[in-house]
């Protein structure tokens, strides 16, 4: 698999019918291997280890309903009180970032109303903290600590 701006991490993998499969630490079961699972897979660890995100508070796509149409954001970040706090959407290295990936993570926003967006192809990561209050957002030079999150 592609190699990523994010850190190196080793994953346990294996060959199942033909088909390589990651095993995820946070659902704690093998999954398809494919270079978006590859990105939410090493997205998840940086969370983890780099931003001290706690395993038992990710939510890996977690139903929403929208507009009577059922969604999945990639990766939903809870504080300890159970309320959402990032969404994180994933895509594959080789698709671009472009508006309809912020249009997207927006729409589970809508439902959501979380504090923090993450849109990243593991390649380039974009953070946006939202103000409700001035109805607008600002991007963020980094991904905040888990600690910053849910202050």
């Amino acid at each position: 698999m592609q190699e990523l701006n994010l850190p190196s991490y080793e994953f346990r993998l294996k060959k199942d019918d033909g088909q390589v499969r990651i095993f995820d630490e946070v659902r704690k079961k093998y999954v398809a291997l494919t270079p978006e699972e590859w990105v939410r897979q090493h997205f998840i660890m940086y969370l983890i280890n780099q931003k001290q995100v706690p395993a038992g508070l990710i939510i890996l796509e977690k139903k929403l309903i929208m507009n009577k149409m059922s969604r999945r954001p990639d990766i939903l970040i809870h504080n300890r009180q159970g309320e959402a706090v990032m969404i994180v959407e994933c895509k594959a290295p080789e698709v671009n970032i472009s508006q309809d990936t912020f249009d997207q993570v927006a729409r589970y926003n809508s439902v959501l109303s979380v504090q923090y967006l993450v849109v990243t192809n593991g390649l380039q990561h974009f953070c946006c903290q939202m103000d409700y209050k001035g109805n607008t957002y600002r991007f963020l030079e980094d991904i905040p600590e888990y600690n910053e999150m849910t202050a």
